[in-house]
């Protein structure tokens, strides 16, 4: 059976994939935000006034964790 190169399902008469490139982008672009959030209010809970370097480590840092592991979880953005 064939698959669709942009959802890798089942490639069918009346198949439609399910997301178009708008909401992949947005659910990948609001996973790294809040990554990139969790680690700011991380930093910001065990150092009273850190380094503006610090904090945009720890952003960096969890945004590419959280991107991490929703590709784990979900699979790649296609």
């Amino acid at each position: 059976m064939a698959t669709c190169p942009k959802c890798f399902g089942p490639l069918t008469d009346d198949h439609k994939c399910r997301r178009g490139p708008l909401s992949r982008v947005s659910d990948a672009l609001a996973t790294t935000a809040v990554g990139a959030i969790s680690g700011w209010v991380l930093v910001l809970m065990i150092e009273e006034r850190p380094a503006g370097a610090l904090i945009l480590a720890a952003a960096a840092l969890g945004a590419v964790l959280a991107s991490a592991v929703r590709q784990a979880i979900t699979g790649p953005i296609r």
